[in-house]
C-alpha cells in the first residue's frame, strides 16, 4: 500500500464550527516549533493570556488556554468546582445544556435541571423559581450560546440572579466569544469556557478559560481530589502564571498557541465591538436572502445568534442530498440539525473570519441554486 500527503481542498466553511481560518492564522501554525517551557514562548503565553482577557472583558488572574477543545473546557470547569453532593442548578435548551447535566452527574452531584423549548433562550422566569426552589444550589450552569439551536441566552440577567442567591455561574461560552457581547467581569460570571474554532477562526483543539477569584477560591477550597489529573487546574496554573521559571504540567500545543495568538492579536486590532458589529451586520444580509428564499429562522429574532443561524429545511428539500451538493459545486459546507433538529434544520455558520460579504452572498447563491436546480 502507498501513501501520499494528505492535501485538502479549499472549503468554506459556514457550519457550525469549525470556521474559516484566515492566512495569517494557518501562517502561524508554520513557524519553527521551539520547546513548551523556551523563555521566548512563555513571554508569548503571557501575552495570550492578557489578549484572553481583553476577549472575555476580564481581568480574572486565572486566564488560560486549555490545551484541549471546548468540551475539555466543559469538563475542566465542572470537575474542578462541582464535588459529590453539590446541587447544580443547569439550565437546558439544547444539546450543550445536555452535556451540563452528564457532568453533573458523573461527578456525583444532583442536577436541577431547568428545560426550556429548543430554538428559545433560557427562561429566566423559570431559572428565578428554580434559584428560590433550591436555596442550597451552588452553582447555575448555562449555555450563552446554544450552537444546536441558534439561540442566545441573556446571561447578564441569569448571572444577576445567580448573585443574589449566592450561586457561582458556569457558562458555555464556546460559540459567543468574539462574536456577541460578552462581559466577564461586568455581569459577573465565575467560571467560562470557550473554543478557538468559532468566532475566533482559529484551529480547533484549544479551550479559552477563565476563573473568577471566587472560584479559584472555591477550587483551592475543596473537601476532595479534583476527579481528572489532566483538567486539575491548581497543577495547571503553575504553568500559566508566576515569575521565572514555569512547573512543568504536560506539553503544550505549541504551534496551536501560535496560531491562538495571531487570531487573537487580530481579534484585538479589530476591535472587540468592531467584531461583534461585524457578526450582526452580515447575519441581517443573510436574514433577508434567506427570507426571499423562503426559508424561515427556529429561533425568533430577539433570541437569535447572528453567528449560528438554525433554520428550517424547507418541504419537499432533502437534507442530505442539498448539503452534499454545496459540498460538491460550491466547496462549501453548512452544518446538519443536532439532537431534537435532526433532518429538519440547518445550522449557518457566519463565525470569525467566515462572517464577510463573499461569503453570504455565495451561500445565498448556493442555496438558491441547490433548491431549484
Amino acid at each position: 500500500m502507498t501513501f501520499k500527503s494528505f492535501n485538502p481542498p479549499q472549503r468554506i466553511l459556514m457550519g457550525p464550527g469549525p470556521s474559516d481560518v484566515s492566512a495569517r492564522v494557518l501562517s502561524a501554525l508554520a513557524r519553527p516549533t521551539v520547546g513548551h517551557l523556551d523563555p521566548l514562548f512563555i513571554n508569548m503565553m503571557d501575552e495570550v493570556k492578557t489578549l484572553l482577557q481583553y476577549a472575555f472583558q476580564t481581568k480574572n488572574e486565572f486566564t488560560i488556554a486549555l490545551s484541549a477543545p471546548g468540551s475539555a473546557g466543559m469538563e475542566a470547569c465542572f470537575v474542578n468546582l462541582v464535588e459529590a453532593g453539590d446541587k447544580v442548578i443547569v439550565c437546558r435548551n439544547g444539546v450543550f445544556g445536555d452535556r451540563m447535566i452528564q457532568n453533573v452527574t458523573r461527578i456525583g452531584a444532583e442536577a436541577v435541571v431547568v428545560d426550556s423549548p429548543w430554538g428559545r433562550a433560557v427562561e429566566t422566569h423559570k431559572v428565578k423559581a428554580a434559584l428560590h426552589d433550591h436555596p442550597d444550589a451552588k452553582f447555575l450552569a448555562f449555555v450563552h450560546a446554544e450552537t444546536s439551536t441558534g439561540a442566545l441566552s441573556d446571561a447578564k440577567t441569569l448571572c444577576k440572579m445567580a448573585q443574589e442567591h449566592d450561586c457561582l455561574t458556569i457558562v458555555d461560552a464556546v460559540t459567543s466569544l468574539g462574536g456577541v457581547e460578552l462581559k466577564v467581569d461586568e455581569w459577573g460570571i465565575d467560571a467560562i469556557y470557550s473554543g478557538t474554532q468559532k468566532c475566533m477562526s482559529c484551529v480547533p483543539g484549544i479551550s479559552p478559560l477563565s476563573f473568577s477569584p471566587k472560584a479559584v477560591a472555591v477550587v483551592q477550597n475543596r473537601k476532595t481530589q479534583i476527579q481528572s489529573w489532566f483538567l486539575d487546574q491548581t497543577l495547571v496554573m503553575g504553568y500559566w502564571s508566576g515569575e521565572g521559571k514555569r512547573s512543568y504540567h504536560h506539553t503544550a500545543p505549541v504551534n496551536s498557541l501560535y496560531a491562538l495568538h495571531e487570531a487573537l492579536v487580530m481579534l484585538h486590532d479589530e476591535g472587540l465591538e468592531n467584531s461583534w458589529a461585524r457578526h450582526k451586520e452580515q447575519h441581517e444580509v443573510l436574514a433577508k436572502g434567506l427570507k426571499e428564499l423562503g426559508i424561515e429562522f427556529i429561533v425568533p429574532e430577539e433570541e437569535r445568534l447572528p453567528q449560528l443561524n438554525a433554520i428550517y429545511i424547507p418541504e419537499g428539500a432533502d437534507d442530505a442530498k442539498i448539503r452534499d451538493y454545496l459540498l460538491e459545486h460550491y466547496n462549501l459546507e453548512i452544518g446538519a440539525g443536532l439532537g431534537a433538529f435532526a433532518g429538519k434544520a440547518w445550522r449557518i455558520g457566519l463565525m470569525g473570519h467566515a462572517a464577510k460579504s463573499e461569503n453570504v452572498a455565495l451561500c445565498l447563491s448556493a442555496l438558491k441554486d441547490a433548491l431549484y436546480q
